[in-house]
């Protein structure tokens, strides 16, 4: 097929959810649609290196290029669980560092891109001789999820999958999140955002500023950080001084929110996804089970024994309320292409549901939770890929209409 749009594919990152990435990225090289795009695979490893062809490949493989910087072996990664690795192409990579899926090579070499080869994207988000219509970031935290790179591929005029700057960086930014939440009037569970100066300087005050506001237990995040990492649940005030301590690693900022449920049961906590542009549309329901107390890092990733259920067991006006709460989260966000909707609601009683966080770049393999919504709402795997790769151009195209001088 003539015409072939090249898609960059950008995965892997300094994040703390590198190794999530690199499921991610696996399973969507494996299934994007051949005969549609031209796929250029960019990675980049965990010292902050661009590497395309061959060593981005390095990378998916867990080869010790993927490590630093140079090509001395690297440690061994991470053990992920992904559910089945047969079902998702990638899985084996980071189990066993069995390279189960080659990337392809680009018809023209590229050299690896550095931060300081930006000058290198230009107009035409050329890759050394390697030119880009779209770029698809599959990076999931900081570094790629919170507005950085996003503002690198608006300096270089290129399409790019997902929000834009703003919408990136407000749906990372946990505090942030939950101001325009509430500009927007949609239910949030009671918090308190502390900097981590605060709790060093004064950790007395610090935590009589969080008992005063919140009721035991509560979670205590980093408020930029995805995947669970660096979340704990305090019970009370002894393990609430290590909660925010193991927050403070992650983040300058640390938000502590009132568990939904108290003390004798666990909030029920339901997911949707959100796909689109100024016209968002929400998918089915989906509700996790966690395996675990609640559902952290290991939990996700690491442990068997969380379920998902989709569609979520809801009567029909649950299900309508939590799906518009989601559309309208994403449009205070200002989001854009994609976002996972994070809910919570109260085990017994009046059942209320609170809005909990978007992902802007959630989780991409095939038995992802986002995936998994839009297959049970109609939209496969593929389909998604391409619908995706679809709205980065859409709004690429509606973005070139503005103007930005008076003089054009």
């Amino acid at each position: 097929m003539a015409n072939k749009l090249q898609v960059g594919v950008v995965f892997g990152g300094r994040s703390g959810e590198h190794e999530v990435s690199l499921l991610s990225a696996a399973s969507i090289l494996q299934a994007i649609d051949r005969r549609k795009f031209d796929v250029i695979p960019i990675g980049i490893n965990k010292a902050g290196h661009w590497l395309t062809s061959g060593a981005a490949q390095g990378l998916l493989e867990g080869s010790g290029v993927a490590q630093g910087g140079g090509n001395e072996p690297g440690p061994k990664p991470k053990k992920l669980r992904a559910g089945d690795p047969a079902a998702t192409p990638g899985a084996r990579v980071l189990a066993e560092g069995q390279p189960v899926l080659l990337a392809p090579e680009p018809e023209k070499q590229a050299a690896a891109l550095t931060p300081g080869g930006v000058a290198a994207l230009d107009s035409h988000a050329a890759l050394g001789s390697q030119s880009l219509d779209v770029v698809f970031p599959v990076l999931h935290g900081t570094f790629g999820e919170d507005g950085t790179i996003q503002g690198l591929f608006e300096l270089a005029g290129i399409a790019y999958v997902g929000s834009g700057v703003l919408g990136s960086a407000a749906g990372m930014d946990k505090d942030v999140m939950k101001r325009l939440f509430v500009q927007a009037r949609l239910p949030i569970v009671k918090h308190v955002t502390l900097l981590r100066a605060e709790w060093v300087r004064s950790p007395r005050k610090a935590i009589a500023q969080v008992e005063a506001a919140l009721r035991y237990p509560v979670f205590v995040k980093p408020a930029n950080l995805g995947s669970s990492v660096g979340i704990t649940k305090a019970h009370d005030r002894k393990e609430l001084g290590p909660a925010l301590t193991e927050a403070a690693r992650y983040d300058r900022k640390l938000v502590v929110e009132q568990g939904v449920g108290g003390k004798k049961a666990k909030a029920r906590e339901f997911e949707v996804a959100v796909l689109g542009n100024d016209d968002p549309q929400a998918s089915v329901v989906g509700e996790i089970i966690p395996g675990k107390e609640f559902y952290d890092y290991e939990a996700k990733y690491l442990s068997e024994g969380s379920v998902p259920v989709i569609p979520a067991k809801l009567s029909k006006a649950q299900t309508k309320q939590i799906r518009e709460m989601a559309v309208a989260a994403f449009r205070a966000c200002d989001l854009a292409g994609l976002a996972r909707v994070d809910f919570l609601m109260e085990p017994e009683g009046k059942r209320r549901i609170y809005l909990n966080e978007v992902n802007t770049m959630p989780g991409f393999t095939r038995i992802s939770m986002y995936p998994k919504m839009w297959e049970a709402t109609g939209i496969s795997y593929k389909e998604l890929i391409t619908r995706l790769i679809e709205l980065a151009l859409e709004r690429h195209a509606e973005k070139s209409r503005t103007i930005y001088s008076r003089e054009q």
